[in-house]
């Protein structure tokens, strides 16, 4: 096993003095997330989940949202880490946002990727995507979607596996329609 932290998931925003940034840590075992604990200093609040237990936030279980009309939804997207050493994944994040924005209420790019996973999976947000791969910040957030029943493929609707680039994450209801980045190149 090992633990795998991220002292400031968001830091862009931390000197900005945006709330927009928290403290990961997830245990992994064999690759796979095993608990994970998304700690946001600036807003008071804490998500956490372990294998076969749920997720909470703030101990309280949390489910995704149920919204069935993508023109009401708002949704979430970041792009790679280093962007300059991931130049394919920027090219697909422009052109995934003008494929998704006409069929949306709004995109944000709310800075940390864990903590906009994982406001997705409480409601707060009804989908985020991420072109690139980010494995620290996504290990634990996937953990986060799956105890919390909501769904993380790859932007062509494959189960999503450390590793892979493209991550989409959403409520059940609406994940088929979001799937449109598969056809983003």
């Amino acid at each position: 096993m090992v633990w795998v932290t991220d002292a400031m998931d968001g830091a862009v925003q931390y000197p900005q003095g945006l709330p927009q940034w928290c403290v990961t840590i997830t245990l992994v075992r064999d690759r796979a997330p095993v608990a994970a604990v998304p700690r946001s200093p600036a807003l008071g609040e804490t998500y956490a989940a372990a294998a076969g237990h749920g997720a909470t936030r703030d101990s309280a279980p949390i489910a995704p949202s149920a919204k069935r009309e993508a023109s009401a939804t708002v949704i979430a997207t970041s792009h790679p880490v280093i962007a300059a050493e991931q130049p394919t994944a920027i090219a697909w994040a422009g052109r995934s946002y003008s494929a998704l924005l006409p069929e949306v209420g709004a995109i944000r790019n709310l800075g940390p990727t864990s903590w906009q996973i994982a406001d997705t999976v409480a409601g707060r947000l009804d989908a985020f995507w991420i072109y690139g791969t980010d494995d620290t910040n996504l290990l634990g957030g996937t953990l986060i979607v799956r105890e919390a029943g909501a769904r993380v493929t790859d932007a062509r609707g494959e189960p999503w596996t450390t590793g892979a680039d493209r991550p989409l994450v959403s409520g059940r209801q609406l994940h088929g329609r979001f799937v449109v980045l598969r056809d983003v190149r």
